[in-house]
């Protein structure tokens, strides 16, 4: 029986020591980095040119060294929509995160650049959006949450239906919502229902219902 193929990443880092770093934790992961490059238009040329299946970026990059990491990603997207994308970001800027999920959480991941050290948590966002997840730093959904807003569907939600979604948002299966807040599958699944319902998501062949979940969440 032949190994698994493993995952190939493009690494897009102006930093060199941030670039090595992030290279050797993948190697080490068990990934196979086809390339990587320190600006924003070559890692476009090279997913072009390589395919891989995750394209990791840090959002400010060369030429222009505002968010031509996040744009080039986009651009990846738009060409090779089966590419999983994880941009990496310095601070906690909730634009970016609604770019990248603006044509849905499938298969994409917003993660602090202060997370890499984390190689558990890293190599796991990195599996995570090359299956067609989402990997949404938690920091991140947890700014989000505490957003103060308006009246919306997110108000009708119980303080437990909005852990879930909070965990779903962070791309978490039911099981690993149960593990992590302790209760049963079947009440997670009960609980997923019940937002779905809630927030008007009918079970469809063509949508994806966390999906839908976590852009209304995001968008609230």
């Amino acid at each position: 029986m032949s190994p698994p193929r493993q995952i190939r990443v493009i690494v897009g880092e102006d930093q060199a020591f941030v670039r090595e770093g992030i290279v050797h934790v993948l190697t080490d992961g068990g990934f196979d980095v086809v390339g990587t490059t320190a600006d924003a238009h070559d890692l476009v040329r090279m997913a072009s040119a390589y395919s891989p299946d995750v394209v990791v970026a840090d959002i400010q990059m060369p030429p222009g060294h505002a968010d031509d990491g996040l744009q080039a990603a986009l651009a990846i997207r738009a060409v090779q929509p089966r590419v999983g994308i994880l941009v990496l970001s310095q601070f906690l800027e909730d634009s970016y995160v609604f770019d990248l999920v603006a044509d849905g959480a499938h298969g994409v991941g917003y993660m602090l650049k202060e997370k890499v050290g984390n190689l558990d948590l890293f190599t796991d966002a990195v599996r995570r959006v090359a299956a067609g997840g989402s990997a949404l730093d938690p920091d991140v959904v947890a700014r989000l949450v505490g957003r103060k807003q308006k009246a919306s569907l997110i108000d009708s939600l119980t303080p437990r239906e909005r852990e879930v979604l909070t965990l779903i948002a962070e791309g978490r299966s039911n099981a690993g919502i149960a593990h992590e807040l302790v209760i049963t599958v079947a009440a997670v699944e009960r609980h997923v229902t019940s937002i779905f319902d809630k927030f008007g998501l009918h079970q469809s062949p063509d949508q994806h219902r966390r999906v839908l979940a976590v852009l209304t969440y995001l968008k609230a």
